[in-house]
Order: C-alpha cells, then structure tokens, then sequence
C-alpha cells in the first residue's frame, strides 16, 4: 500500500479551492465558475472537514487573517457583494445547510441536498413535521405566517406572528435558522432602503425546478452525488466526517462510501504521512496530483495543516472556531449571526 505525503494533498486543494492568487476569484462570473466547479461552498466559515471557502477563493490564499476593519477590506467586502448577487439572481442557493453556517450550492447538485434533507415533501407538510415532534412550534408559527403571505420582510414575518418585541429576537432567530436547515424557507432579498431588513419566502416558490428535482432524487442516489462531489473536490477526507458533515448516520455514510469505492470514485484506508489515522482519497487526486505525493516519489515539504478557522460574515453576531472553542463576540450582521432585521 503507498502512502501519500500532506503536503501534495494540501497543494491540490489550493488548486481546487483556487487559494492561489492566478486562480482567485475576481467577479461574479468567476464567483458562480467557483461555485459550479465545487458544487457547494462556504462563505466566510473554514470548515475543518475541508469544504471550500468563497472568501478564502477571492482572497487567492488559504487562511487570510480577519482584518481589524473588515467593513473596509477590498476582500470581505467583494466576498459580501458576491455571496448576495449570486442567490438573488437566483444561480446559485444560499442558506444555512452545513453545521449551522452559510453556504452556496450550485443549482446542478443542490436537488441531492432537498433529496437528502426533505426527500418528496411539499411546503405543506411542516405540519407533520410538527405534529411528529421534529419541528419547533415557533417554527411552525412562521410557517403558519408566510401560509398566509408570502414573500415577506422580516418585520412583516415577526408581526405577523406577533413577535415585535426586542425580547424575542432571540427566538425569531432559532426558528428562522431551524427552517433554513430543514430547507422550508430561504433569504431572497437584503434590502438597505429605507431601512436595512431580509426578506423571506418558501423554497419551493424561489426555486421550484431543483425542488422538483429534488423530489425525484432517492435518498441513497442523492448522498451518493453529495459525498462523491465533496471528496472530489476536498481530496481526502477523514471517514468519520462524512457523517458530521452530511447529517447521516455512521452505517448510511459507511455504504455510501462502500458504494462509490466500488465505483472507484475513491480509495479507502489510506494512509497519509505525518496524519494520523486511515483516509479517503479521491481517485482524482491520486491520478492528477496524488502520485506525486506517494512514498518513493518525488518528496515534497509539507506545510504547515490547515487550522479549523474562524467562522462568520463579515457583520455576524457569532464568531466562532469551528471544531471547538468558546464564541467570540463581534458586531452584528448577517442573518447567519442575527435574522432579526
């Protein structure tokens, strides 16, 4: 069995994570190229798992520091910019879908993720949802508001359900994020006049052919694209954190992984040197830049690994370390840190 060496894997994830300054994103159109070729991003969070990060592709390195004025750095604010336009010409998702933050999903592979997460259901069924325990009654009174009237800003929402106090914002916030995981409802518009505010509608009447898709999609085929696209791109991965990552259980994760082995999308049990453990390997990486990497070739230095980075737009609430840490406060923002808008 031949091992590979970090430091190839960490080069070939700059190259497909474009953290390199000839490859770095510049402009819408290389923005959505981004997203497309990934598949799914994040927008200012580093996830350890090793997803690719939108504003790490427009800075053209891995782990740019956060600058002490970020409301005025050129690249947070191109990445800001970027991360609105693209869903509101509606190319591109964007919600809360991994781990509570953020994230793009190209329109081609975001039908896997409503198969994975809704499978067949309709806008409608929250209320099973509810009834079954699986849904916050805050939750279901949103749903219940937007029923009503949508789409909707967010005091609209909030007064619809009679939720205007400053006391609880709070609230307003937990449900609203519950429902952009569980896929009900999504941010359409950032508004700044007169008044800065989001504004909401159901999935299903904002994208409704990659939801018509999504149901058509089984559960297996679905986390089968999903896991194949995320090891294509990331290269390796730890096999635990397909679980973490997806949501799905130990046993789902292992079959899919068996199945796509089979197909010989990837290599299991693979060792890499100077990481602990057994890895999966894409079988990409190991014919395009993986071979090189491999003990008895050609030996490469390898940097320092990646850190699990800080999470958070630019103006959210809740800066944290992903894969522990306590949060760390900074000013208010994006409706990933605060919704009340």
């Amino acid at each position: 069995m031949v091992a590979f060496v970090r430091g190839a894997l960490f080069q070939y994830r700059d190259r497909r994570f474009r953290r390199l300054p000839h490859l770095r994103v510049r402009g819408e159109r290389s923005a959505l190229q981004f997203v497309e070729d990934v598949g799914f991003c994040s927008t200012f969070a580093r996830f350890p798992e090793g997803v690719p990060c939108l504003w790490e592709a427009v800075a053209g390195r891995r782990d740019p520091r956060w600058p002490r004025h970020s409301h005025h750095d050129a690249g947070v604010g191109r990445t800001w910019e970027l991360k609105e336009i693209l869903p509101a010409r509606r190319r591109v998702y964007y919600g809360k879908l991994l781990k509570n933050h953020p994230c793009l999903v190209s329109l081609d592979l975001f039908p896997a993720f409503y198969a994975l997460i809704r499978g067949r259901q309709r806008a409608g069924d929250y209320r099973k949802e509810y009834e079954a325990g699986r849904l916050s009654l805050t939750a279901k009174r949103l749903m219940d508001g937007l029923r009503r009237e949508h789409p909707l800003y967010t005091r609209d929402l909030r007064a619809q359900v009679f939720m205007l106090e400053p006391s609880r914002t709070r609230e307003f916030e937990r449900a609203m994020g519950e429902l952009q995981q569980g896929l009900w409802v999504l941010k359409t518009e950032e508004r700044y006049e007169p008044t800065f505010s989001y504004r909401w509608d159901f999935l299903e009447a904002w994208l409704p052919e990659p939801v018509r898709d999504g149901r058509r999609l089984r559960r297996e085929k679905a986390l089968e694209m999903l896991v194949g696209k995320f090891l294509e791109v990331a290269g390796y991965a730890d096999p635990r954190s397909v679980a973490r990552l997806f949501r799905v259980s130990r046993d789902e994760a292992e079959r899919t992984i068996g199945v796509l082995a089979r197909g010989g999308a990837l290599l299991t049990d693979q060792e890499i040197v100077g990481l602990p453990g057994r890895w999966l390997i894409s079988t990409r990486l190991a014919r395009k830049g993986g071979a090189r990497g491999w003990r008895g070739g050609v030996p490469l230095r390898a940097p320092s690994p990646p850190k699990a980075g800080l999470v958070g737009d630019p103006r959210q609430g809740d800066v944290a370390r992903l894969g522990g840490g306590a949060p760390a406060t900074g000013p208010a923002g994006d409706h990933t840190g605060s919704v009340a808008r």
